[in-house]
């Protein structure tokens, strides 16, 4: 009875433990996401710019946009076309960041800025709580059977395999989210998700998914940084001489500080390794047509396509402002999440 009460306590601390675990990374997610989107529209719109267009800005929009009900499948794919038809009146393609920032503030000020905000931070509150879920279930799941240390190969397929595993429902809110940054009109979410349907129907929704064969990577390389280095700190922190500055931090959890510094340089070596993956699925759910013909439909002829078009720097368009945002909104993410993990493990205990 001891040892099935034991193991009963166990298996329900496992429990507790990837429940803490998604939970702070939903919130540390939300928060990150919110206070960082107006980097998010800047990167999106930059990396949505092909060689002859430039990026999609607002317009005065339909003054019946909140009428759904009234709406047909034909006025939402009359939606698409206006929304894909319409040129701005300034080629933007050689424009650095902050041209780039001070040309959308004179076309559509602030508001610009936050157009989809709600979604992008439902998205990344989706995404984190799932990847942690499914990459803490792994992990213990992966002990269970081998028992010690987490190697870094095991550490990059469990978490390769912990994002394909929230894809299914996280890509559909990434690509609706691609389209709102990028629409020329000022239509709700729910209308052009709809257009989305009429054009595509439920296979728009998975635009850019081939990405994910080398995206998958990204998170996988960067929490595989991220945890290796803390498992050096802390396992030194635990050595180190009672009464040393390092021995009256925690032994378990990185401070604000050192997780947001971490954070930072995690995802900075896996943003550029990818970069190029994440403009070419960028450049497929934003969905751009030129002259009729048809649209490019896979990773690799939009990768092709970018490159003999502008050459290998083309390939890296928006870098600048991704990794300014991914590199801050990672940090204050895992920040937020060792607090808040280190808050909840202690209601937990």
């Amino acid at each position: 009875k001891k040892h099935q009460h034991s193991t009963k306590a166990k298996m329900s601390a496992k429990s507790q433990s990837i429940l803490a675990e998604a939970a702070a990374a939903s919130v540390g997610g939300a928060i990150s996401a919110s206070v960082l989107y107006p980097l998010e529209v800047l990167k999106t719109k930059m990396q949505a710019v092909e060689s002859s267009d430039a990026p999609a800005e607002p317009s005065s929009g339909d003054s019946n946009a909140g009428s759904e009900d009234t709406t047909t499948s034909a006025s939402y794919e009359k939606i698409a076309e206006d929304a894909e038809d319409q040129d701005s009146s300034k080629p933007k393609k050689n424009l650095s960041a902050i041209e780039f920032t001070k040309e959308m503030y004179k076309d559509g000020g602030v508001a610009v800025f936050y157009d989809g905000i709600g979604t992008s931070a439902f998205q990344s509150a989706c995404e984190k709580a799932l990847y942690f879920f499914a990459y803490t279930y792994f992990k213990n799941f992966y002990k269970g059977i081998k028992g010690g240390a987490i190697g870094t190969t095991e550490n990059l397929i469990l978490g390769g395999m912990a994002e394909w595993a929230h894809l299914p429902i996280t890509l559909p809110i990434d690509c609706l989210t691609t389209k709102i940054q990028t629409s020329k009109t000022n239509d709700n979410p729910y209308r052009i998700m709809m257009a989305m349907f009429s054009e595509k129907g439920l296979s728009g929704m998975y635009k850019g998914w081939e990405a994910y064969t080398v995206l998958c990577l990204k998170p996988a390389i960067q929490y595989t940084v991220y945890e290796q280095i803390k498992g050096i700190m802390l396992r030194r922190r635990k050595a180190a001489p009672k009464g040393s500055r390092g021995r009256g931090k925690s032994a378990n959890t990185l401070s604000a500080a050192e997780s947001f510094l971490l954070g930072m340089v995690a995802r900075a070596i896996s943003t550029t390794l990818v970069f190029p993956y994440t403009r070419a699925k960028v450049m497929l759910q934003a969905n751009k047509k030129n002259d009729g013909s048809d649209e490019t439909t896979s990773i690799p002829q939009m990768l092709t396509k970018m490159y003999n078009e502008q050459g290998f720097q083309s390939l890296f368009i928006g870098l600048g402002p991704e990794l300014t945002r991914g590199v801050l909104s990672t940090a204050f993410m895992l920040m937020i999440k060792e607090q808040i993990g280190s808050f909840m493990e202690v209601l937990l205990s």
